[in-house]
C-alpha cells in the first residue's frame, strides 16, 4: 500500500489527509478491475483504457480537484497539495491512471487561470465530471524546452482566428475533446544572442471538429500513453475561444506549469514508492545461499539509500506544493522537486530491478513497467537539464 507517514507533515491539512485516504481506497478497489487491467499496449487499447479511466476518475470525484468549485470542481481554489497527493497515489497503482488524471488538470489549467466565465462554463464542468478529455498543446518540433521559439501562428480574421502550424508530443492527442493551443499572434522578437522573447503568444481552445485541424500522426512510446502530432492548416476558430488577453499566452502557460510541475515530482514518488515496496517484500522472501536476500548487508545498504532518496524527494515535493498554495515563491522550489524526485525515482527503480534480477526485465512485471514509466518523467514538463537552468537563474536573481 502507499506509504502514508508524510500525511502527518505540517505541509498538509486534515482535508488533504481525508482526500489521500479516499483516493487510496478508491484506487485499491477500482484499478484492479478487469477493464483497467494491463496487457494490450496497442494504441487502440491504450486509448480505450485512458477514456475509461477519465470517466471513472470523474465519477469518483477525483478529477474535480483539477477544477475550482465555482466551475464544477471540488475545492474553492486549485490546490497543488491535493493534486500531488492524488498523483502520488494513482501512480503507485497505475501509471496510466496518473496520466489520465494529470492531463485533465494540465489540459484545462489555462481555462481555470485566465478564461472568461463563458468558456469556463462551457468546458470546465465537463472536465471535472470526466465527460470531456482535455489536452495541453504547447510543444513543437523545434520548440520544446525553448517555448518562446514556437512557430505556430494565429492570425485575426474578423470574428475568428486562423491557426497554422504544428504541435507535437501532445498528451491526449487523438482522444481529447478539446485542446488548449498556444500560438503566436505577433511576430517573434529575436534577441542579439539568437534567443526569442516570449511576447506575442496567445492561448486558444481548438476542438477536433474545427475545419483545418488534423491529427497528423500518433506517437508510440516505451510506456504507452495517448500522444500525437497535431496540424493546423488555416484552422478557423471563433475569437471567443481565445483564453485571456491576446499576447498573454506565455504567462498563462507558465502559471499552469507552476501549478502542475510539483505534481510531476509526486507521480515520480508514486512510482519510486511502489518499486521500493515491491523490493522490500521480495528481499524478505527471496532465499539464496541459505538466507534471505534481505539478510545481506549489501541489500540493506541499498534499501537505506532508496528509502532516504524517496523521503528527501517527498519533502521537496510537498514543500513546493505548500509554497504554491500559500503564495510563496514556487518556481525554484518546484524545479528542485521535479528534478530530484524524477532522478531519484529512476535510481530507486533501477536498484529494485537489480534486486529482482532476471525476473524484473520480463514484459509485464511490475518493476519492468515502472522502469519504462519513470523514464519519460525526467523529460516532460521540462527535462532535468532545464530544471537546473531554472534553479540557477532563480539563485542568481
Amino acid at each position: 500500500m502507499v506509504a502514508s507517514t508524510h500525511l502527518d507533515w505540517p505541509f498538509l491539512e486534515a482535508r488533504h489527509r481525508e482526500l489521500a485516504d479516499r483516493a487510496s481506497r478508491w484506487a485499491s478497489a477500482t484499478l484492479t478491475k478487469a477493464q483497467f487491467a494491463h496487457g494490450d499496449e496497442t494504441t487502440v487499447a491504450v486509448d480505450s483504457r485512458c477514456r475509461a479511466l477519465v470517466g471513472a476518475l470523474g465519477e469518483a470525484g477525483l478529477v474535480a480537484h483539477c477544477v475550482r468549485s465555482a466551475d464544477g470542481g471540488a475545492w474553492p481554489d486549485l490546490d497543488s497539495r491535493a493534486i500531488c497527493l492524488l498523483r502520488e497515489t494513482l501512480a503507485w497503482h497505475d501509471g496510466l491512471a496518473d496520466f489520465a488524471f494529470a492531463m485533465q488538470g494540465l489540459g484545462s489549467g489555462a481555462l481555470s487561470i485566465a478564461a472568461d466565465a463563458g468558456l469556463r462554463t462551457q468546458y470546465l464542468p465537463r472536465v471535472a465530471s470526466g465527460a470531456a478529455i482535455a489536452a495541453f498543446a504547447l510543444s513543437e518540433p523545434d520548440a520544446g524546452s525553448d517555448v518562446a521559439a514556437m512557430q505556430c501562428r494565429a492570425r485575426r480574421d474578423g470574428n475568428d482566428y486562423l491557426l497554422n502550424g504544428t504541435k507535437t508530443w501532445i498528451s491526449n492527442g487523438g482522444i481529447a475533446d478539446f485542446y488548449c493551443v498556444f500560438a503566436r499572434t505577433a511576430p517573434a522578437v529575436v534577441r542579439t544572442d539568437g534567443s526569442h522573447e516570449a511576447r506575442g503568444i496567445s492561448a486558444f481552445i481548438v476542438e477536433p471538429g474545427d475545419a483545418g485541424f488534423s491529427v497528423a500522426a500518433r506517437i508510440e512510446t516505451m510506456a504507452p500513453h495517448p500522444l500525437a502530432t497535431l496540424r493546423f492548416s488555416d484552422c478557423r476558430i471563433p475569437a471567443a475561444r481565445r483564453i485571456g488577453a491576446e499576447g498573454d499566452g506565455f504567462k498563462i502557460a507558465m502559471r499552469t506549469l507552476d501549478i502542475f510541475r510539483a505534481s510531476v515530482a509526486a507521480a515520480a514518488l508514486g512510482f519510486a514508492q511502489r518499486a521500493f515496496d515491491e523490493a522490500v517484500a521480495h528481499v524478505k522472501s527471496r532465499r539464496m545461499f541459505g538466507a534471505t536476500l534481505g539478510d545481506f548487508q549489501l541489500t540493506r545498504a541499498a534499501l537505506a539509500d532508496m528509502a532516504t532518496s524517496i523521503d528527501a524527494a517527498r519533502l521537496l515535493t510537498y514543500r513546493a506544493a505548500w509554497l504554491r498554495d500559500t503564495g510563496g515563491p514556487v518556481t525554484a522550489a518546484a524545479a528542485m522537486a521535479k528534478m530530484v524526485a524524477t532522478e531519484n525515482a529512476q535510481q530507486v527503480i533501477d536498484r529494485a530491478m537489480q534486486m529482482f534480477g532476471g525476473r524484473a526485465v520480463a514484459r509485464g512485471e511490475i518493476i519492468e513497467r515502472l522502469y519504462r514509466e519513470i523514464r519519460a518523467l525526467r523529460i516532460y514538463e521540462g527535462a532535468t537539464e532545464v530544471q537546473k537552468l531554472i534553479i540557477g537563474r532563480e539563485v542568481l536573481a
